[in-house]
């Protein structure tokens, strides 16, 4: 009896969990954006845990930035994430990962719970405003070295011109995940 209780509430939880995508290219604003909703999502939703594909990179020593490479570790974020829903924990993961298949991956595992945030920004402003030092490096990026499959029907689009704060940019997000989770 007690197993099986434990089952329900389990179960339960795991209906509510939501994976919250956030995806753009290097230097869009994805990670930025993604730690300032962090705080007013774990009140809106629960418990909630913050990835970014630059400190999964550290942790787990992933330095290709080859198609295959990228491609193969996007999916493992999704796996990821996907294992810590079906333990009732929330998951808001800030990745560049363009891939149609990836993003349709974590569409179907995770049907009316998941959200996909996709922070659209023009390459040029960023490279022009310094941005991101990684567009200094011979390192192969997605945009400019990579087709980028970029997300054709997102859940939420910011456009981010940079004439904006972040801070606005992220309540704006806010409320349209607030409209996406009813």
């Amino acid at each position: 009896m007690e197993k099986l209780m434990k089952s329900k509430i389990l179960k339960k939880k795991r209906d509510k969990t939501y994976l919250i995508w956030i995806t753009g290219i290097s230097g869009s604003g994805k990670s930025t954006i993604a730690k300032k909703i962090i705080k007013p999502l774990r009140k809106m939703i629960g418990p909630t845990v913050l990835f970014n594909g630059d400190d999964l990179r550290k942790i787990f020593d992933l330095y290709s930035f080859e198609y295959s490479d990228r491609k193969k570790i996007a999916y493992s974020y999704s796996k990821l994430s996907n294992f810590l829903i079906n333990q009732g924990i929330n998951v808001v993961f800030a990745t560049v990962s363009m891939f149609d298949d990836v993003r349709n991956f974590n569409r179907k595992k995770n049907k009316n719970k998941y959200v996909e945030i996709y922070i659209k920004s023009p390459i040029e402003k960023i490279i022009d405003k310094k941005k991101k030092k990684i567009y200094l490096s011979k390192k192969k990026l997605v945009g400019r070295d990579i087709k980028a499959e970029y997300p054709k029907n997102p859940d939420i689009l910011i456009n981010n011109n940079f004439e904006e704060s972040l801070n606005k940019l992220s309540n704006l997000i806010l409320l349209k995940i607030k409209k996406n989770l009813k």
